[in-house]
């Protein structure tokens, strides 16, 4: 050493620099020595140079060792080395209302987007999707039980499923992330017919054998694309239809009409006793009898095709614990190791809050139109048709949400038990017309905000009878294993058409690859329009198609609502039209 620093003078103020440092990071002398030797003969690696800046040291104890000359961590930083968690940190109740805008909506896409672990609460093992114990506890759903695809738990993340197109958190999906409703009731579906338990593996409630075919409804992943003004208009129509009904006195019918759409009359006899073989257009879930004076309570539920959920909260609590085995605090209760996974609180009121908040802020779905003449022709001339053959008679163009209905508040007033109730906690506020959210959004008129979604919120058979196909095996709105829940389901929600094109598949099946397909398939109901589609000459059906095929959700970042095919804004119809 005295050799090297009598050739390199330099090195004996480099030698003091080093061995101060190392005696810092709690190295000693003898590694200076060794790391002043590697630096004169050119062999040092970066983690020699005493350039690099130095970590901050973490307080630990001063005599535990960790075996490699260090030293163990205190408790808390061990806690969490090692971790593997999608969401590190949680929102703590009451902050979803002292966050920013962009911070609470940041938040819910992390939660929207997190890939959950064993290590936050992921997974489920002593409880289904839908929230009751399993059948067999003795077989907990543990590896390798701890994920199937049709009795769940199915994904490990919202995204998983919710991502088309372009990628964005909430979008439709494409088949492969259909998912199996209903199938959630069973433990960990097998179909092996040896196991005589009911909702075990194989067998149904009545103790029945089931198929592939028969046991769930396969359902097509939807987009969430503009679903805060889906509620909002959902639950304005809900109040204009109570509304009816709380002034319909005992001999009295009265037409249930909200934003020119009609849903069939409400009667009530003499004797006060009420009548509902003239509602049309609501599931048996709205017209239960659990309404003031034991009336209907005729709640609009636009979610799920077959129109069984009230809110986007509603729905994400119920996917966050059939889809990933997240519990949310407000369904299981605070402090509650419901599935006995030996996590509580996996997700706090303010995270639901956060991620319901982020799903109802998301675009709006716009209209992609080339500038190319024949096309843009074929657009108009199939918006008209369209229209004409009556396809607008269920999927409205656009419906007036008025009363500053784009204000979107949490809860949603409507909620059924075990989501939060107005009252439970502050009334958090959102303007959907806000340019700061994600675009592009809608604007009020004249006080009033035209939502352009194409459905009329209503209920509809668009089947050909018991062997169409396209009916499903079960009925999600009556009990399971009554004889109404095994009869089949044949009523479905109309599809909101706005961002359509770009969200394949179709059908509340998601097996039709074309819009063309979708459109052929309609009966029942829609049988006369469809019967006038074909009825139209080679140029209009392939007009409506076009038109159809223009109706798509928009690259992030678009502001306007009309746009050619390089993305740039423009005007429809054409002024000179």
């Amino acid at each position: 050493m005295y050799k090297l620093i009598k050739r390199n003078p330099s090195l004996l103020t480099t030698l003091f620099l080093l061995i101060l440092v190392l005696l810092f990071q709690g190295q000693g002398i003898s590694a200076g020595w060794q790391n002043l030797r590697q630096i004169a003969t050119g062999t040092a690696g970066a983690c020699c140079s005493i350039f690099l800046p130095v970590s901050p040291k973490v307080a630990q104890p001063t005599n535990s060792s960790n075996g490699s000359g260090g030293t163990i961590p205190d408790a808390a930083t061990m806690a969490k080395l090692g971790r593997e968690v999608s969401v590190s940190e949680h929102f703590a109740d009451g902050e979803e209302y002292t966050q920013t805008l962009a911070t609470l909506l940041a938040h819910g896409e992390e939660l929207f987007a997190a890939n959950w672990t064993g290590q936050e609460g992921g997974g489920r093992p002593f409880t289904k999707g839908t929230g009751a114990p399993l059948t067999d506890t003795d077989e907990p759903l543990t590896f390798p039980r701890n994920m199937n695809r049709i009795s769940g738990p199915d994904s490990n993340s919202c995204a998983g499923c919710h991502n088309a197109p372009f990628g964005i958190p909430g979008g439709g999906g494409d088949f492969v992330g259909s998912v199996f409703v209903l199938g959630q009731r069973f433990d960990f579906v097998t179909f092996d017919q040896s196991d005589m338990t009911p909702t075990k593996g194989e067998m149904d409630e009545n103790g029945a054998a089931t198929t592939l075919q028969s046991i769930a409804n396969l359902r097509a992943t939807v987009g969430m694309f503009g679903s805060g003004y889906i509620e909002m208009l959902a639950r304005q129509m809900t109040a204009d239809l109570q509304a009816i009904r709380d002034s319909v006195q005992p001999g009295q019918s009265k037409a249930l009409i909200s934003k020119g759409i009609s849903f069939g009359t409400l009667s009530r006899a003499a004797d006060g006793t009420w009548n509902i073989d003239g509602v049309e257009g609501l599931p048996s879930s709205c017209l239960t009898f659990d309404g003031p004076n034991n009336s209907p309570n005729l709640v609009i539920r636009p979610f799920h095709q077959a129109a069984a959920v009230v809110s986007l909260r509603q729905f994400t609590n119920n996917a966050y614990n059939h889809h990933h085995g997240i519990q949310t605090e407000e369904r299981f209760g605070k402090d509650v190791d419901a599935d006995g996974d030996g996590f509580v609180n996996e997700l706090t009121r303010a995270d639901v809050t956060a991620v319901t908040v982020y799903q109802a802020a998301m675009a709006v779905p716009g209209r992609v139109i080339p500038n190319d003449s024949v096309i843009e022709q074929a657009v108009w001339n199939g918006e008209k048709k369209f229209h004409e053959i009556g396809c607008t008679s269920c999927h409205v163009a656009q419906i007036p949400l008025d009363n500053s209905g784009w204000i979107y508040t949490e809860p949603n007033p409507y909620n059924p038990a075990g989501n939060l109730q107005v009252g439970q906690a502050p009334t958090l506020q959102i303007d959907l017309s806000n340019e700061a959210l994600p675009g592009p959004r809608l604007q009020p008129q004249g006080g009033i905000v035209y939502v352009p979604a194409y459905t009329d919120f209503k209920v509809h058979d668009i089947t050909s009878g018991p062997d169409d196909p396209n009916r499903e095996s079960l009925n999600m709105h009556a009990a399971a294993g009554t004889e109404a829940f095994t009869a089949g389901n044949s009523y479905f929600f109309t599809r909101p058409l706005w961002g359509a094109a770009n969200q394949p598949p179709y059908f509340h099946h998601g097996l039709f690859t074309t819009m063309r397909d979708a459109t052929l398939a309609h009966a029942g109901e829609a049988e006369a329009s469809r019967a006038a589609f074909e009825a139209l000459s080679e140029y209009d059906q392939k007009s409506v198609i076009e038109f159809m095929k223009s109706l798509q959700i928009l690259p992030a970042g678009t502001k306007a609502l009309f746009v050619d095919e390089n993305g740039q804004p423009r005007e429809w119809p054409p002024a000179q039209w």
